[in-house]
Formats: structure tokens, sequence, C-alpha cells
């Protein structure tokens, strides 16, 4: 799988899916980037079976990249639209790729490049991420919202579940 998933980064074989997010009245305010692998003999390979893989040997940090590039893409295009320049995308982002030295820089060079809109591309990060330096996240964290971007704690509950750390981190959502 290792292996296999290198390769379908180079090949095109991964696909980003949005996933609506709609609010109380059930009108669409967004999306969620969803990664799918579309193996070529294998079919669709759940998210389950990769993104461990990709989390073990660090590709999962490349993952993100190209999950972040494509998601502002679709933002860019998004913003074009009258009917559609306002709604967000959220994507996932891992604390490997969250903690790269480089990461902010990478986002608001990538925003740049694709015209994407900050102020439409929400960040979740997990629970998980409350293991790390906290001092060197809120920074992050602080920058970023500089730019606009906006940040929602995933899975609330599942981990770490510390109500402290909330004060300290900009969260503008928490998924339960």
């Amino acid at each position: 799988v290792e292996r296999e998933l290198h390769r379908a980064l180079a090949n095109g074989e991964l696909r980003m899916h949005l996933q609506p997010q709609v609010d109380a009245a059930g009108r669409c305010v967004g999306a969620e980037a969803l990664v799918r692998w579309e193996h070529p003999t294998r079919g669709l390979v759940a998210p389950s079976h990769f993104i461990p893989v990709a989390e073990k040997d660090n590709f999962i940090v490349e993952l993100g990249r190209w999950v972040l590039h494509d998601a502002c893409r679709v933002l860019a295009k998004l913003n074009t639209n009258a009917s559609t320049s306002e709604l967000s995308i959220a994507v996932n982002v891992s604390p490997r790729q969250f903690l790269q030295p480089a990461f902010v820089t990478e986002v608001r060079d990538l925003l740049q490049a694709t015209g994407a809109a900050p102020s439409r591309l929400k960040l979740e990060l997990t629970e998980s991420i409350f293991a790390r330096d906290i001092e060197d996240i809120a920074r992050k964290m602080a920058a970023l919202r500089e730019l606009g971007v906006s940040f929602s704690l995933d899975d609330f509950g599942t981990g770490y579940s510390c109500l402290a750390y909330l004060k300290k981190l900009p969260f503008d959502q928490i998924k339960i």
C-alpha cells in the first residue's frame, strides 16, 4: 500500500471529493474536502486503508499539501460565481503537516498563487495536536488567522479533550 500510495499521487489516482456542510435551515454553507483513492485495479480504496499508512511514513505531509492545493484551486473557482462565492471549504490537516516549519508560508503562498479567498478556507485540526508544542501551534494559528483563515477542532471528545486548550487556541468551530 505504501509504495502504491506514492505512485497514486504521481499517477493522478487521488481525488478530492466535497462533502456538503449545511446550516440549521438546510442551506449549503460550504464543504469538507475528503480525499479518495481510485486504484486502477482495486477500485475505490477507503481512507481508513491508506491514511494510516500515509501518517506512518510521513507521506501525509505531501498528501496534505496536495489536498490543500486542490481545495484552494476549487475555492478560487467558487469565488468567480456569485451563487457560490460565500461557500467555504474545510480541509483536514494532520499534526505532522501543521507542525512543518514552513506551513504558514506554504498556506500563504498557496492562497496567493490560486487566488482563493483566505476567509473561505477552514483548517480542521484534531485533538491529537494538543500533545505537541502548544505555543508553536498558537503562533501558527495566529499567523494564519491574520491572513483570514479559520479553524475547526475536529472530533472533539475523542482524544485529549482538554477544555483548557480551547482557551489558548483560536478555534472558530468545534465539531463533536
